[in-house]
């Protein structure tokens, strides 16, 4: 019994008046989506992406596209009806690669779309770095060196791979591409598809007189030290993108990019949340009661605030633009002050007479146990 197969506009997700424009670019999309290069080890991705093909190459078409109106999957496959309406599904010389290569440029591998261009120019790899910073750095921007291996142009063969004076010879059997065809299948279904070449392993060239620096790769790795800019106001956890630091690119292609991941070192007064840094102040009870100058820490240095007479603890006040300044941007965030009353402990005998003294002409009755703090009293006679 036949597989049963879904219908070839609904795979792609169009209506059966759409234009070949419509349908090209459906598929496409799913092309993108469900390629093997883009889901690695994707049974389910895999078959999508051979079910877009299949209904692809034939509303494609405006032959078979035709039969399928008429008749559905019967009138395109051999496997419907001994062989359909049309004589039998013969793709001849048709190449996979061929067909998804002129939708992505030779982008993608699998049907021959990269191998195809194995030996043009690619773009190095990137690479990964760490850097941790100091709270204030992080605030205010600073330059930092951060020390790697990487792979560079061989200077001496500049990039080529041969022996200084020497040149590679194009490979005979690929003739330069770096990719063979090779026929597969038979009967009523026999494609062609491409392979990497096994003679040049895919280069395009054979080189006989290898350079001694680098062993006929083109590349050296080395070890390098490279300047870092910390932008005014990074966070913790966010990545720094350095073009052209990464890998050297083969046959010509540019260096990959640098991906510098930055962490803040923890501040043993300051926190911060986005562009606010919190801050705890501690007071005595007297300054809580009386009032008081005091100079508040920020990362600017410290600045003075009157603080009011009669502040309770949890007090919350702000000074206006003395946070992070704004990440490529303009203006800075606020430092949020959280008042913290400190509860004097360890009070010699005179100090204990003197609250004792203190709580009597407050009201409070000590003797019973039921304390109640001039401040309650206060909040409930209002």
């Amino acid at each position: 019994m036949p597989e049963q197969k879904r219908d070839y506009y609904e795979v792609l997700g169009v209506s059966k008046s759409a234009s070949d424009e419509e349908i090209k670019k459906a598929y496409r999309k799913l092309a993108k989506k469900y390629h093997p290069d883009m889901n690695p080890d994707s049974k389910e991705a895999e078959a999508k992406f051979k079910e877009a093909n299949e209904a692809y190459e034939v509303l494609s078409n405006p032959e078979k596209r035709a039969k399928y109106d008429q008749f559905g999957h019967a009138g395109v496959d051999p496997n419907f009806g001994g062989g359909g309406f049309g004589g039998g599904f013969d793709m001849g010389d048709i190449d996979l690669g061929d067909i998804f290569g002129s939708f992505f440029g030779g982008g993608f591998g699998g049907f021959g779309g990269q191998q195809q261009r194995a030996n043009a120019p690619q773009k190095g790899q990137s690479l990964r770095a760490n850097l941790t910073v100091s709270f204030e750095e992080a605030a205010f921007g600073c330059e930092k060196e951060i020390e790697l291996n990487r792979t560079e142009t061989c200077s001496d063969c500049q990039g080529s791979g041969c022996q200084p004076g020497t040149t590679a010879e194009t490979c005979p059997d690929c003739r330069g591409a770096g990719v063979v065809r090779i026929q597969r299948g038979g009967g009523g279904f026999a494609f062609s598809t491409t392979a990497p070449c096994s003679r040049c392993r895919g280069t395009g060239k054979l080189i006989h007189s290898p350079c001694n620096s680098c062993g006929g790769t083109g590349s050296v790795r080395k070890k390098q030290r490279i300047k870092v800019t910390i932008p005014a106001g990074i966070d913790d956890g966010q990545a720094i993108s350095l073009r052209g630091q990464g890998n050297a690119g083969t046959n010509g292609g540019p260096a990959g990019d640098l991906i510098v991941g930055v962490r803040i070192k923890p501040h043993p007064q300051f926190k911060r949340e986005g562009t606010t840094v919190l801050y705890e102040q501690p007071i005595s009870f007297y300054q809580a009661t009386m009032g008081a100058e005091l100079e508040i820490p920020t990362i600017d240095g410290k600045v003075k605030y009157t603080l009011p007479a009669g502040t309770q603890t949890g007090t919350v006040f702000r000074l206006r633009g003395k946070g992070i300044p704004v990440l490529q941007g303009h203006g800075r965030g606020d430092q949020i002050v959280t008042v913290k009353v400190q509860v004097p402990t360890n009070l010699t005998t005179e100090q204990r007479e003197a609250l004792r003294v203190f709580g009597e002409a407050m009201g409070e009755n000590i003797s019973e146990g039921s304390i109640k703090s001039f401040f309650d009293k206060h909040k409930k006679k209002k």
